[in-house]
């Protein structure tokens, strides 16, 4: 496992292509920052941090009308690749309808946030 950021969001991704109320997830303190972000963006219900070491994280996924939330993602930064970007270079992913999340200096945002702060740094992935 190279990223951390990748492995989270591919394991949310399979979760909701698999229909699933509930995954899990090592825990690693960037998964934490992200998965608060995609709490605030309404893309995952919940998560709750279990266990001694190692820890796991268990994520309780949301569905609206029984669709899943999250229907596709973008990966841009990989292990041996990292895309980092300027605010000035960051486009609307999907017209506006889904978001991107930027690993900056001050913490992991989203691409609306980093246009408003004018801040750049390493593009995660883009989600909708």
């Amino acid at each position: 496992m190279g990223n951390p950021a990748i492995d989270l969001i591919i394991r949310l991704k399979n979760g909701y292509m698999a229909r699933k109320e509930i995954i899990e997830s090592p825990y690693s303190r960037m998964r934490e920052k992200i998965l608060m972000k995609l709490i605030s963006l309404k893309i995952i219900k919940s998560y709750k941090i279990e266990g001694d070491q190692p820890q796991k994280i268990k994520i309780e996924l949301l569905y609206k009308n029984k669709q899943p939330v999250l229907s596709d993602v973008r990966i841009y930064s990989r292990p041996g690749s990292r895309h980092y970007v300027s605010y000035r270079d960051l486009k609307p992913v999907l017209s506006g309808y889904g978001f991107s999340l930027i690993s900056t200096s001050k913490g992991i945002i989203t691409d609306k946030e980093a246009k408003n702060q004018k801040l750049g740094g390493e593009l995660l992935f883009s989600i909708w």
